[in-house]
C-alpha cells in the first residue's frame, strides 16, 4: 500500500496538493472577498504579503501569500547578533575542505543530554555558494534532544529548508499552521517563515538531515516521456491549515509576554523579542507556504526490460540551475522496488558524476553498500564529490554479479536518500574532523579489494 506506517500518529488536518494556489482561515470571515488590502481588513486584522520571488517573476514562477494577521511581523525591536556560543553558527563560518576523497560517517551523535533545541542541533556538514548572492546550498545534519523554548520563533532569510527526519517525530508550528514530520517523511520550510519545532515520540530526542536551497525553490521533476503521473504526484503533498493564537499583550519592555524571535542571516545568528506572537496568522491564501510529503507514496518507475536506468528517475523534488536539466539540487530517494532487468547488473553501476552525491539513510539497509567496515547504516551517510568514482562494494559487486536474476524485490523496510547537487561541495572542519565520525578506511575496505575478472590475452 502507498502510504507509510508510522508509528507516530498524525495530529492535524491539512490541505492537499503540490505548488497550488490555496486559501484557509481559523476563523469564518477573516479572508477579505476579491481584494486583498482593503483599508480595514476583516476582523481588525493586518494585511501583509509574504513574497518568495521578485514581484515581476514571471506568473508561473511567482511565489506569494497574502497573511492576515493580528499584528503586522515588523512590530518588534531591532534584531542584535546573538554571542552565546552556538556550535551550529560557527559551523557555518569554518573553513570548508574542499577535497576529491570519498568520504563516509557513522552515524551522527544523537543529543543525549538534551542540550539543544532544533535551531542549536544544526550543524553543516559541507556546502557551496554564498546566501548573499543567493547561490548555493548547505547540506546538515541534525540532532536535538528537547523542544525550542515556548515563546521561541526561528526562520532563515538565507533559504528554504528541507528537512529530512531520520529519528524521532517533529511537530512544527509554523505561522500558516501546524504540521508532523516523521521519519520516512519530509518537509520543506520556504525562506522567511517563522516557526517552532517540538519533538514527538517515544524517545524524546530526533536526529535526521537537511538541506538549505539558498537559490530559486524546490520543484517537481518533468516527467518527460514517462508521462503525466509517476514519482511524486502533486496531490499528495500536504500544507498546513491556518492556526492561530491570540498573545499580544504587555509590552517587552516591561518583561512580560516576551517572544523571542531568532533569524539566521548570511549564516550569522540574530534575535529579537517582541511583544506578540509571531503565530497570530488567522488566515491567509497564496502559494508560498510550507509543506511535507509521505515518501511512501512515491511512484517508483524502472527498468521493465534490461540495464540499470540513471537515478535521476528516483527524483522527488528538484530545484533547477540556469542550465536546462541541470540542478543545483535534487532530493532523491531509493525506496523498496522490484527489479527484473534481464542480462543486468542490478544495483548501482561504477560512475563518476559531474554532480556531487550527499547520501544518508534513514532506515534498513542500501543494496549497493553491504560490506566494509564501519558500513553505511541509518543515521550515517556518504559524500562522493564532482568526478570521485563509486559504486558498490567488493561483497555487493560480487553478489550481484552473480545472482540468479529472477524478479526481485529490494529494499523492503529500507530508504536511503541522495542531495545531489552540480556544485562542488566543500567539508566544514566539524564534518571532517569535529565530529569524529568520518570512516577511516572507507576507499580501502569499499574497493582496494575488488577482483579482477579480465580475461584477455594475458590473463591466462
Amino acid at each position: 500500500m502507498p502510504v507509510t506506517n508510522f508509528s507516530i500518529p498524525e495530529k492535524y488536518e491539512y490541505l492537499v496538493g503540490f505548488d497550488s494556489y490555496h486559501q484557509s482561515e481559523a476563523h469564518p470571515g477573516a479572508l477579505p472577498l476579491a481584494q486583498n488590502s482593503p483599508q480595514k481588513p476583516p476582523l481588525g486584522l493586518y494585511a501583509e504579503k509574504l513574497s518568495g520571488t521578485a514581484f515581476t517573476a514571471p506568473r508561473h514562477e511567482n511565489k506569494q501569500t497574502w497573511l492576515y494577521r493580528i499584528l503586522p511581523s515588523c512590530a518588534h525591536p531591532p534584531f542584535e547578533p546573538v554571542t552565546a556560543h552556538n556550535e551550529a553558527v560557527e559551523t557555518q563560518h569554518e573553513k570548508k575542505h574542499y577535497i576529491p576523497n570519498q568520504l563516509r560517517w557513522d552515524p551522527f551523535d544523537h543529543d543525549e543530554h538534551a542540550e539543544h533545541d532544533f535551531v542549536d542541533g544544526l550543524k553543516l556538514v559541507a556546502g557551496a555558494g554564498d546566501p548573499t548572492l543567493k547561490q548555493g546550498i548547505g547540506i546538515y545534519v541534525y540532532a536535538c534532544g528537547r523542544d525550542m523554548n515556548e515563546k521561541e520563533a526561528y526562520y532563515s532569510a538565507d533559504g528554504d529548508l528541507l528537512l529530512v527526519p531520520q529519528e524521532g517525530g517533529l511537530d512544527i508550528r509554523t505561522e500558516f499552521g501546524r504540521m508532523v514530520v516523521r521519519p520516512m517523511e519530509i518537509a520543506v520550510l520556504p525562506r522567511g517563515v517563522k516557526y517552532r519545532v517540538e519533538i514527538i515520540g517515544d524517545s524524546k530526542k530526533a536526529r535526521g538531515y537537511a538541506l538549505e536551497l539558498y537559490q530559486g525553490h524546490f520543484q517537481l521533476p518533468e516527467l518527460g516521456p514517462i508521462g503525466s503521473n509517476g514519482l511524486a504526484n502533486a496531490r499528495d503533498f500536504q500544507v498546513p491549515k491556518a492556526d492561530f493564537e491570540e498573545d499580544y499583550g504587555a509590552t517587552a519592555q516591561e518583561g512580560k509576554n516576551e517572544w523571542r524571535v531568532k533569524v539566521k542571516f548570511n549564516n550569522g545568528l540574530y534575535e529579537t523579542v517582541q511583544r506578540h506572537s509571531p503565530f497570530d496568522v488567522v488566515a491567509w491564501h497564496g502559494n508560498y507556504y510550507p509543506f511535507k510529503y509521505d515518501l511512501g507514496r512515491f511512484n517508483t518507475i524502472g527498468t521493465i526490460s534490461y540495464d540499470h536506468p540513471d537515478p535521476s528517475i528516483f527524483t522527488v523534488l528538484t530545484a533547477p540551475s540556469e542550465k536546462v536539466g541541470t540542478a543545483v539540487a535534487d532530493f532523491v530517494i531509493f525506496p523498496p522496488r522490484w527489479l527484473v532487468g534481464e542480462d543486468t547488473f542490478r544495483p548501482p553501476w561504477y560512475h563518476r558524476n559531474t554532480m556531487s552525491e550527499f547520501m544518508g539513510l534513514i532506515q534498513g539497509g542500501y543494496d549497493a553498500k553491504k560490506g566494509g567496515k564501519g558500513g553505511f547504516v541509518p543515521g550515517g551517510a556518504s559524500l562522493h564529490n564532482v568526478m570521485s568514482g563509486h559504486g558498490p562494494d567488493r561483497d555487493s559487486y560480487e553478489g550481484a554479479r552473480e545472482a540468479e536474476l529472477k524478479p526481485q524485490k529490494v529494499g523492503e523496510g529500507s530508504c536511503a536518500f541522495m542531495f545531489e547537487s552540480c556544485l562542488m561541495v566543500g567539508v566544514t572542519e566539524w564534518g571532517l574532523r569535529r565530529c569524529r565520525k568520518v570512516q577511516g578506511g572507507y576507499n580501502k575496505h569499499s574497493w582496494e579489494g575488488v577482483e579482477v575478472h579480465w580475461k584477455g590475452r594475458n590473463s591466462q
